[in-house]
């Protein structure tokens, strides 16, 4: 792919992972990244199974990977009172490495940012495609023409915009709103999580990292599709506030944090459904394409995605045309399976009753017991492993002598 000119719109977890391969098969590769710089923190994600082993080996991180992971603990489920009623293993919700998303994208970004070109604090305004390229416009940067465009920017993805058309023809709302934010860790947690619920709503206190002072909030609750302004945080907290309103527990105490909090992440549970996954030049990856806000696998399916699409180019050198038809043939069926696993996220952490919340933790503990939780380890990774990888030639494995198996 020498002398081909690739543009990536995205610098969280899909963009970086496209950008490393896509440089490694010799692409002249520019990240623009509405962000001012990259971002940090973020959730905890996780990874699971052979498949996702697989890229994570061939492109050279699984080592690093391993050494930032959370060493997260097992999360319980408590009453009001904070009594325990039932405890969930590490790998029901931390898979068989976590890593919270800022330290991955970290990880990428170093392995690629001395070939790489990032340009932060920008974003696409115009994309203009004729027969032998992309003429880009930004909202700050020269104009510039590209021999491809990959939209890696996530659930609301403006790339997707610019071509599909608006995303209210792809976002399918899951009935559920999903909130977090940092808090003081004053329950002295030590990379363990409580979870507290009531019908319709669920808090979640977790700390990841062993900091003794600093922990995580999320917030979960049901609702009708609400109209706010994505960008308005001030509006965002007002719905917290009112929803969490008289909530037990620790929930007063999290609704104090979240006044001051500086860094809320707030959106819908939502799915991306999309007709295809590339118009002409562009093309998506990651949440842009099959996206779920939780749940969903995302981040692991994010990285296979990103090698696959880069190596059916680099098969095709370059050609677009047939590259981006075999990526979509090969990937579809394969991202659809792990974003099913998100289909039931919203009943599953706050369920709509006393009863099914009842029922919920009866799961749980179910889950909790060894024969259980391997029927349902074995689910999840029918989904995470239904991908039969390629070897493309120049993605050979890089994995450092002693790295985990």
């Amino acid at each position: 792919m020498a002398g081909v000119r690739v543009l990536v719109s995205g610098a969280s977890v899909a963009g970086p992972a496209t950008a490393l391969w896509l440089d490694r098969y010799g692409a002249e590769v520019t990240v623009v990244e509405k962000a001012p710089e990259l971002r940090t923190g973020g959730f905890a994600v996780d990874f699971r199974g052979s498949v996702h082993r697989k890229v994570l080996r061939a492109m050279g991180i699984w080592e690093e990977v391993h050494a930032r992971q959370t060493a997260m603990g097992r999360q319980s489920v408590v009453d009001d009172s904070g009594t325990v009623l039932v405890d969930l293993p590490a790998a029901f919700m931390s898979g068989d490495v976590e890593i919270f998303r800022g330290d991955l994208a970290r990880i990428m970004y170093e392995r690629t940012h001395r070939r790489v070109r990032y340009v932060f604090g920008d974003s696409i305004a115009t994309l203009r495609e004729d027969e032998a390229g992309v003429d880009v416009t930004f909202d700050r940067a020269p104009s510039a023409r590209y021999d491809l465009v990959v939209g890696a920017d996530g659930l609301h993805s403006h790339t997707r915009g610019l071509v599909l058309g608006d995303e209210e023809r792809f976002l399918r709302f899951g009935g559920y709103y999903v909130a977090g934010f940092g808090v003081p860790n004053h329950l002295g947690l030590d990379r363990t999580a409580r979870m507290y619920s009531e019908p319709g709503r669920t808090v979640l206190l977790s700390n990841y990292d062993g900091d003794p002072e600093r922990g995580g909030a999320a917030l979960v609750f049901a609702s009708e599709p609400l109209a706010y302004d994505r960008h308005d945080v001030a509006a965002q907290k007002r719905v917290l506030l009112e929803r969490f309103a008289g909530m037990g527990w620790e929930t007063p105490k999290v609704l104090k944090a979240l006044e001051s909090a500086d860094d809320l992440y707030f959106d819908a549970l939502s799915q991306c459904h999309v007709d295809r996954l590339s118009r002409g030049r562009v093309v998506l990856v990651g949440d842009a394409g099959y996206g779920a806000t939780m749940g969903g696998m995302g981040t692991g399916t994010a990285l296979v995605c990103a090698y696959v699409l880069a190596g059916e180019l680099a098969t095709a050198d370059g050609d677009h045309t047939s590259a981006f038809a075999a990526y979509e043939a090969a990937v579809t069926r394969f991202a659809r399976g792990c974003q099913k696993t998100a289909g039931n996220a919203g009943p599953f952490f706050a369920p709509p009753t006393e009863a099914k919340i009842r029922s919920r933790d009866r799961m749980y503990r179910l889950l909790s017991s060894r024969p259980v939780a391997g029927v349902f380890r074995h689910l999840t990774l029918r989904a995470a492993q239904n991908l039969r990888l390629k070897d493309y030639e120049g993605a050979e494995a890089d994995v450092a002598p002693g790295a985990p198996a």
